[in-house]
């Protein structure tokens, strides 16, 4: 079948990432046409935080500088997108726990992320809600939360530069895809960013899935303002293995209160699970008691696509080139979404990035290292 033509470069993955990615190459001027087997992934099933993290510093790095772009794109968001800037509570369980406060406020600080330390009475007038003698917080007022799935949809149809078709890959190579009617379309370079279904195209990325339960309440007067997180957080979110919860709450812009969080290894099955959703409910029931009396209209799962360093792979693969790699963003995909499409065209177009890409570079993977000449 004669090749299909008309693209500067062919994305494969429409969610927030693969948006991304499309409206950064679209804004530089390149004809971009995104492919998508319409089955959905980690952006419809994730929170849509915009959240800080510091565990190490090309996460932070990262994080820090996508809020910042997401802070310059949200004038032009449209209220579907549901963004906003309510800040993250990072609790303290106990008084003890305030070191790991002053810890996180220091760090962020050196990298330049305002924190502001609450003790337990300040915080309390903050949230109401939150169960008493908790030891206080740390507040980071620059986080902020949207509506993934409206922003990714909105990526895709801002620049006319973007088609957008429903389509499966069964091949990729550095200038061309074959899709599974049989037509091939070429482009002078190809972007893989569809999660975990990058595996299918590319065996050798080394991704795993995260496996992560979500359930949101029915509509109330609004009871919490800022996202609510327990400092054990960040050692959840990257455990190795097993299964591990933490307490994390975010307020919607509809009255509703997203709840989560929980990881699993080595299971691809998405059904809900009590034995995972009743100890993560419990845990946030310790936090806000009076989560107990509230409804709960739907519980779901979702899987992030999780690199062994925990960082994402940004960059062309060093045995294919043409063929750039935007994947790996676990569980802060929406938060570096334009932060990792800014760094990733930066390189394809030979710009110098406003932070080092290094980190997070394919070849520091030996299935993805450049072959011996």
């Amino acid at each position: 079948m004669k090749p299909e033509a008309g693209a500067d470069v062919l994305v494969v993955g429409a969610g927030i990432i693969g948006a991304a990615c499309a409206h950064e190459l679209a804004r530089r001027g390149l004809r971009v046409q995104v492919l998508d087997d319409g089955h959905g992934g980690a952006t419809a099933a994730g929170m849509g935080h915009l959240v800080a993290m510091d565990d190490n510093p090309a996460e932070l790095a990262l994080s820090h500088y996508s809020i910042g772009l997401w802070r310059q794109l949200r004038e032009h968001l449209p209220e579907a997108c549901a963004y906003r800037n309510c800040g993250t509570l990072w609790l303290a369980a106990n008084p003890d726990e305030m070191d790991l406060a002053r810890a996180k406020q220091h760090n962020l600080a050196v990298h330049g992320v305002a924190g502001e330390l609450l003790d337990g009475a300040t915080l309390a007038a903050l949230e109401p809600m939150l169960r008493p003698n908790l030891g206080g917080a740390l507040k980071i007022p620059g986080d902020g939360i949207l509506y993934a799935p409206a922003t990714a949809r909105w990526l895709l149809a801002e620049n006319a530069l973007i088609s957008h078709r429903n389509a499966r890959v069964r091949h990729l190579a550095s200038d061309r895809l074959e899709l599974d009617d049989g037509r091939t379309l070429r482009a002078q370079q190809v972007l893989l960013a569809s999660g975990l279904g990058a595996r299918e195209l590319l065996p050798e990325l080394p991704l795993r899935a995260k496996k992560g339960h979500l359930l949101i309440t029915d509509r109330y007067p609004q009871r919490v303002s800022h996202q609510l997180v327990e400092l054990g957080y960040a050692a959840s979110a990257h455990a190795n293995h097993g299964t591990s919860l933490a307490f994390n709450v975010q307020p919607r812009p509809t009255g509703q209160l997203l709840i989560g969080s929980s990881r699993q290894f080595d299971t691809l099955e998405p059904q809900v699970e009590t034995a995972v959703l009743a100890p993560m409910l419990r845990r946030a029931v310790e936090y806000l008691p009076e989560l107990a009396q509230l409804n709960g209209i739907r519980a779901w799962t979702g899987f992030r696509a999780a690199t062994p360093d925990g960082l994402p792979i940004l960059g062309e693969h060093p045995q294919q080139p043409g063929l750039w790699l935007a994947v790996g963003h676990e569980g802060l995909g929406v938060t570096t979404a334009p932060g990792s499409a800014r760094l990733l065209v930066d390189l394809m177009l030979g710009e110098r990035p406003a932070i080092d890409p290094q980190p997070y570079q394919p070849g520091r993977f030996p299935g993805l290292q450049r072959s011996p000449a």
